[in-house]
């Protein structure tokens, strides 16, 4: 199962979904999307080494990344927390969110909290619903209601949100290493590049975790259907006899 998730997420890193603003001829793929699926289908151990076997060989295929070799990482880092999440690591899971997200605010000279605070309004809003009652729900709802498409749509929705939103932060975390001073070197450019992404990043999260519901949801429930377990290192797969004898 890692090695077909792995081809699906190297085939889909072929085709651009958002340029990057601030780096020229960048994009962000269609891959985006399978990411968090990716960690609750596999866990999130298996799940980055799929998403890292599959970053390698769509970099090898179309180099159009931000961060060369390295642009699997954030999408990466939301496999492991739609997984952490998905098998109640949610201390965890907040925890590293805070964490990177203090490192990528506080980044010294560029960081947004220095040049343009308002940017990090949406992140926020990810960080408060990690630590509500609605990561509970969420990850209730896939547990609990396997055949009930609504509520799993549910689930994946919050997971794949708060998932997507920790792959964002340290994808800019990122960019910010290896961005500055050498490539970006005036200060006005990034203050500039945080008001451009101020409402820019919200959209293109939430068009990641709609993608990711809609095709998500009813891609579990088919897969459990013929006994296929998600979430963790007890991943496997059987095939059930769906030829019936009279």
């Amino acid at each position: 199962m890692v090695c077909v998730f792995a081809s699906l997420y190297a085939v889909l890193s072929s085709v651009s979904l958002f340029p990057i603003i601030g780096a020229a001829g960048k994009s962000i793929t269609l891959a985006s999307f399978m990411a968090p699926l990716i960690g609750l289908m596999l866990g999130p151990y298996l799940g980055v080494v799929a998403v890292s076997i599959g970053g390698f060989i769509g970099w090898y295929i179309n180099p159009a990344g931000p961060f060369g070799f390295f642009s699997f990482v954030p999408s990466g880092a939301t496999a492991l927390c739609s997984g952490l999440l998905y098998n109640g690591k949610s201390t965890v899971s907040f925890s590293l969110y805070a964490a990177l997200l203090l490192a990528f605010m506080f980044y010294p000279v560029i960081g947004p909290l220095w040049l343009y605070p308002y940017f990090l309004w949406f992140q926020l809003i990810g960080l408060i619903v990690l630590a509500s009652p609605l990561r509970l729900k969420a990850r209730k709802s896939m547990r609990h209601n396997p055949g009930h498409l609504s509520r799993l749509g549910l689930g994946v929705g919050i997971i794949s949100f708060t998932a997507t939103l920790f792959g964002q932060i340290v994808g800019s975390l990122m960019f910010e290493i290896m961005y500055w001073p050498v490539l970006i070197p005036k200060i006005e450019a990034w203050k500039l590049n945080w008001q451009v992404l101020t409402f820019a990043y919200p959209v293109e999260r939430i068009i990641i975790t709609l993608i990711a519901t809609v095709i998500g949801a009813p891609l579990i429930k088919a897969l459990r259907t013929y006994g296929f377990q998600i979430g963790g290192p007890k991943t496997h797969a059987t095939i059930r006899n769906t030829h019936q004898t009279d």
